[in-house]
Formats: structure tokens, sequence, C-alpha cells
């Protein structure tokens, strides 16, 4: 078997939001989420009760780790030699702990593939300007490219429309055919996701077109044309300020009154099952349904499902590619296209402050290779 050519790079970096280990963790993670906002401590003490409640222990490491032994398995049978690494936004295994493994190790350009599917400063750009903190601090640290997002990649979308099916499947057969389909994401400041992407709007745009295919092809499975909309969870900002809306609890209130028969709560804006999933949908979402006496189930999230793991190999193996200037297929859902390698200059802008960021076409890195990977679609 020929290997797959994965030059210029000589590794991949999975990229992560991180979370806490055990109960001592959590006051000390939150507060390196909330760095710089002035959340007062007993704040985070009251937001914290959602991991202790899990034994202080979110599970998104742990679905990290399983992510990473599916990867090096899936790059191993393809014939990949590669080298996988792992860092965190927030916790331990820290980012720039990592990199700095990285240049020890001698790599010198590496592929990263973020945790976070869709476009906005939460999503991408603060991941971006993670990566250039990194950089900057470790002597000779290789180049990182951050791979592009991936919500529409069909390796993301065929788990979600299989899960979707799964939990039709869960409900009373005779409420099943008119289930509405209740898409649900992490809910961000109307501020950002206007700002998001190249033009504004691209956060949400982006789900309510990937909540449409999958909403098509569960109809072409089933012969049932459900309804579907998308709603939000995890508010956490202060009152006055505006956020994407209705809240999952809320909606579900509304749609009990409304006399839908039953929902299927699916957590597109999520890659696997971490604390926004177990507790917003397990824990309070569920809890609402059943108070309200409708019937409900949630669809799992990709996970490590084979096709989602491959699609990481996949963006990497089209990245690579690109960058050696050859053509490459760039598989994409849905009517928003595939989206850029490189981001375009100003995209998902900080509202805070300007700060540097990676992988940018304003960008140190991207400037000084001379603007390769530029747009796409």
């Amino acid at each position: 078997m020929v290997s797959p050519d994965v030059s210029p790079y000589d590794a991949l970096l999975l990229l992560s939001f991180g979370g806490p280990e055990k109960p001592e963790d959590v006051v000390p993670f939150l507060e390196n989420v909330t760095r710089g906002r002035g959340i007062p401590r007993e704040r985070l003490e009251e937001v914290g009760q959602h991991y202790f409640g899990f034994g202080g222990r979110s599970p998104i490491n742990d679905q990290n780790r399983a992510f990473l032994a599916a990867l090096r398995a899936d790059l191993a049978a393809a014939g990949i030699d590669i080298g996988v690494y792992w860092g965190n936004r927030n916790w331990d295994p820290y980012l720039t702990d990592t990199v700095r493994r990285l240049a020890a190790d001698g790599v010198r350009r590496a592929a990263v593939f973020a945790t976070s599917a869709y476009a906005s400063y939460s999503s991408c750009r603060q991941y971006r300007e993670n990566l250039y903190d990194a950089v900057s601090a470790v002597p000779d640290a290789p180049r990182l490219d951050k791979l592009r997002n991936y919500f529409n990649h069909p390796g993301f979308v065929a788990p979600v429309v299989d899960a979707v099916l799964v939990g039709l499947g869960d409900l009373p057969g005779d409420v099943r055919d008119g289930a509405r389909l209740v898409f649900v994401t992490h809910s961000i400041p109307t501020a950002m996701n206007d700002a998001s992407g190249p033009r504004g709007g691209a956060y949400l745009a982006q789900h309510l077109d990937i909540a449409a295919v999958v909403t098509a092809r569960v109809a072409e499975v089933t012969g049932v044309a459900h309804e579907h909309e998308l709603v939000f969870c995890s508010r956490s900002g202060a009152p006055h300020i505006p956020w994407l809306e209705p809240d999952v609890n809320d909606r579900l209130e509304e749609i009990a009154k409304d006399g839908v028969p039953a929902v299927v709560l699916v957590p597109v804006g999520f890659v696997s099952d971490h604390m926004e999933v177990v507790y917003d949908l397990d824990t309070e979402a569920l809890a609402t349904a059943e108070r309200l006496g409708l019937p409900a189930s949630r669809a799992a999230t990709p996970g490590d499902d084979a096709r989602f793991v491959a699609a990481a190999r996949e963006l990497l193996l089209e990245r690579a590619a690109a960058e050696r200037g050859e053509p490459v297929d760039r598989p994409a859902l849905g009517t928003t296209g595939p989206l850029w390698d490189v981001c375009p200059a100003g995209c998902c802008r900080n509202l805070r402050e300007d700060r540097p960021a990676l992988c940018g076409a304003d960008s140190p890195d991207v400037i000084r290779a001379g603007g390769s990977g530029s747009r796409i679609g």
C-alpha cells in the first residue's frame, strides 16, 4: 500500500477546550475560562455545581482521549505515520506545553484539528489567538495551520443523521412521526454572531444550513418530513447583553403548549457529549420535557464515530495537498460550500480587543509564507 502524502506536515495537533478532572480543579478551570471578565469567585462556585454533580469531572478530556486513540488507529490503518498531539485552551494538557513538546520533538509544521465545527469568535478566532500566544511563548516553535471548519463535512453530518434516526426510534411509536427535531447549539452574544465569518452572521447561518441538511436526510430515510428548528443552551452572559435565543427550556415550554407530540433534541453544535450536553440537555432539558409530559429523546454527538474520525484524516490530506499546490476535492453538504483554509482578514473579529491570531490572511505566519491557502468556496 502506498502511504498517503501528508507533507509538508509532520504532526497533527488536536486542539480542544479542556475541562476539570477532579473537584479541586473546577473553580481554577472556570477561572481560566473567564479570565479578564471580572466574574466573582462566588459566581464561579455556583456554576461549578454543574461539574460537582458529575463528581467534579468534565467528560470532555476522556472524550478527547477516546478520539485520539481512534484517530491514531485510523491514521495507522491508512498507512500514515505522523505524530499526533493534544493541547487544550483551558486545562491540562495546556496548548503552550504541547507546542513546547512539538518543538522539542523536532516538529517543523503541524496541522491543527479543533474540536469546534463552526465560525465565531469563541469557536474559531479565539483558538487562533491561543495558537498565536502558544507559538509566541515557545522558541523555535513549529508553524501551525488550522484545518478548515467542518460543520458541513459529510464525516460530521452522517453521524448526526444516524443519531437522529436512533433518537426517533427511541420515541413511542404513536408520536414518532409527529416529533419535531430540535437542534441545539451553544448560545453566543448576538454581537458575536453578527461579527462571525468574514461578513457577519456565519455562526447562525451555518447551524441553520446543516440543520436543514440533516432534516432532509432523515426524511429521505424515514419518508417523514419532520418539522425542525434551532434553539440554544448554555447562556452565560450578563442579563442586559442580548444572546441568541430561544433557550431550549423556554422553547420546550412553548412546544408543549402548541401540542407538538414529541421532540428529538439534536446537539448539532457539539462534537462530543461534554458538559453542555450532559448537563444542559440530559439533565435540565430532558427534565423540562418530562415535567411537561412531552416525550423526548436526545440524539448522540459524533464523538469517536469512525466517520468523524476519518474526517479529521481527510481534512489533513486535503490541506496537505493544497499546500503542495495540488488540486483537491473539498466535500461539503448544504448551501454554504467548503470553507477557507486560511481565515479572511478580520474574520470572526474580537469585539473586546484587537489581538493577533494565527492562520488568517492578516496573520504573521501566513504573510511570511506568502499568503498560501487563501479562501476556498
